[in-house]
């Protein structure tokens, strides 16, 4: 496999440190990682199910409710045509622009220092626009600027695609990695959690991970292995991703990074100009 990333692990570690609206596990959040998922694949119409109970055991809502970050990515999930109107605590005029827009309010993920460090290095890289203004018309392009995934139709977002979910034919679950969408929608039973998946040396992620691969279900489809950081920020996914993305070369990058006590591999796909799907995947912990 690749070497470890030394620049963009210490990047991303200082994003990590600057990222003040983390959710912290056991604290802000409790989740119950349950049974080992069993063998399964795209299309499996019946799965052995090894978690009875939600993998979200508690989150603290009124957190995420203070937060506008969070207020309003949860609100770019109904705009997206998620049908969690009912979830959407945020008042004012949040929405899929508002959520990176800078400008319209001070809460929103443009102005947070995660973001401003991540804006700062890709200045020095010659890969960022120099005013915070048109750097959010460059992330409108590779997040929110539908694109044809098959076919001639324009049809996907990176952004849905990430942070939402998609699904093909019913038959098939496609991205759907943020952790918040997938709290959403197993609070409204439309996610069912089937297990966690292990990785070598480790048989089984802590309470306290917060990086997770999980086996799932969500509007009658199956995701075998569907990878997430838990608590984080969407300022920091959006970071994080955008900075992979801006630096690839190649359709598909996979960047070796540590961050905090976890050993990651970052994958991100580019679609053209846009962003295919991007996710990590925890490779091992401090403690292993």
């Amino acid at each position: 496999r690749k070497a470890l990333n030394h620049e963009l692990s210490k990047l991303f570690n200082d994003m990590w440190d600057a990222d003040v609206h983390r959710l912290r596990p056991g604290k802000d959040y409790t989740i119950d990682v349950q049974g080992r998922a069993g063998p399964a694949q795209q299309g499996d119409s019946a799965l052995q199910d090894n978690a009875a109970r939600h993998l979200f055991h508690n989150v603290n809502e009124e957190r995420l409710k203070s937060i506008k970050t969070f207020a309003s990515e949860i609100c770019s999930f109904v705009n997206s045509g998620c049908d969690i109107k009912n979830l959407c605590w945020a008042v004012g005029p949040y929405s899929v622009v508002s959520f990176y827009d800078g400008t319209l309010m001070p809460g929103s993920i443009l102005a947070t220092e995660v973001m401003r460090l991540a804006h700062d290095y890709l200045l020095k890289k010659n890969l960022a626009k120099p005013t915070l203004a048109d750097f959010k018309h460059q992330l409108y392009d590779i997040w929110f600027q539908l694109y044809a995934r098959k076919g001639d139709r324009p049809d996907s977002r990176g952004f849905e695609h990430v942070f939402v979910g998609e699904t093909r034919r019913g038959k098939e679950i496609l991205g759907l990695h943020n952790w918040v969408q997938f709290y959403l929608q197993e609070k409204r039973s439309q996610i069912d959690y089937k297990g966690y998946l292990v990785r070598k040396n480790k048989t089984r992620p802590d309470r306290d991970d917060q990086v997770l691969s999980i086996q799932f279900s969500w509007k009658g489809a199956v995701k075998p292995i569907g990878s997430t950081f838990v608590g984080v920020s969407p300022e920091f996914e959006f970071a994080l991703y955008t900075i992979i993305f801006l630096l690839s070369e190649e359709r598909v990058t996979r960047e070796i990074v540590r961050i905090d006590d976890y050993e990651l591999q970052v994958v991100v796909w580019c679609h053209g100009h846009h962003i295919g799907t991007a996710y990590p995947i925890l490779l091992s912990t401090a403690s292993e």
